[in-house]
């Protein structure tokens, strides 16, 4: 099974801002190349699920009825454009709730898994594609491949003192598209 398990805020619409969210439709811009990128993966017989911790829901800065109505119009750009995402799990808690499911831990990773009727195990060939630390140290738990992708918050600069590193580095969703690609073609068939 090919899985890809991306971000949303960096990777696929632009980082608002530090300490900032997209709360409404409008504010919601995709990155140049994300649409594309998802095109390719699905077009390419990748199971595409986004990964996002939106802690402003639990913070009381915006609704879950907004944050739902955001991810209607996400849906259906990105079914326009010729992509698929399979679901996507949202952790809208707070980072001091102590849940499973904020990333860097991986309980939406495994309950995107267990969805499918999958194990953890199954993720070790999957890749998850972020613009953060975070990201990448979720990936890393969950046993995936990682890029890390230079379209949101984080820099290569703020790479270097990282604990965990990625396997990839990439501009843009369009380009970690074109890596995964790659990497499973290189791969022996079954």
């Amino acid at each position: 099974m090919k899985l890809v398990f991306l971000d949303r805020d960096g990777v696929i619409n632009e980082f608002p801002g530090n300490g900032r969210y997209v709360t409404k439709v409008k504010e919601f811009h995709f990155i140049s190349g994300s649409l594309e990128g998802l095109r390719i993966l699905s077009e390419n017989d990748f199971t595409i699920f986004v990964i996002s911790n939106q802690a402003g829901v639990g913070k009381g800065v915006y609704s879950r009825k907004k944050l739902n109505h955001i991810t209607r119009y996400m849906l259906r750009k990105v079914k326009n454009a010729g992509g698929r995402i399979k679901k996507i799990f949202y952790c809208t808690h707070p980072s001091n709730h102590g849940c499973d499911c904020r990333k860097p831990e991986i309980g939406s990773v495994r309950r995107a898994l267990e969805s499918m009727n999958k194990t953890i195990r199954s993720a070790q060939k999957a890749f998850f594609v972020g613009d953060t630390q975070v990201d990448i140290l979720a990936g890393h738990n969950a046993g995936c491949k990682t890029i890390f992708i230079l379209s949101g918050r984080e820099t290569r600069r703020d790479m270097r003192r990282w604990t965990v590193q990625p396997d990839f580095v990439a501009p843009n969703l369009l380009e970690a598209a074109i890596i995964i690609n790659r990497s499973y073609a290189k791969r022996p068939s079954a």
